[in-house]
């Protein structure tokens, strides 16, 4: 696997990551929870509790990707596209339960 190049965009990802954990602490705490309720599920309650879980990180994923499309819209289209990219890789190790999602 080839290293990703840093990109001109991490740190200001890295920043905006910061403050959407901020602002939805208590909906990634939910998916924590859900996480190990679905872990903890018996046979019978399993499907349930996955279901629940997929919808709060399905939720978490929306929220996070109408931040990135939003910023990227305010930039030209060379840019846009090398800060989703940046977006996208900085997001995935930060929330790795995310990835493929945005």
């Amino acid at each position: 696997m080839i290293p990703r190049r840093r990109s001109r965009f991490d740190e200001l990802v890295r920043r905006q990551l910061d403050l959407f954990a901020e602002d939805v602490q208590d909906l990634l705490e939910e998916v924590v929870e859900a996480e190990r309720a679905y872990d903890e599920a018996q046979r019978g309650e399993a499907e349930e509790a996955y279901g629940d879980f997929q919808t709060l990180l399905d939720a978490v994923a929306e929220a996070l990707s109408d931040r990135k499309t939003t910023y990227a819209a305010t930039l030209e289209d060379d840019a846009a596209s090398e800060y989703e990219r940046a977006f996208d890789a900085v997001a995935g190790k930060r929330f790795p339960l995310l990835r493929g999602r945005l």
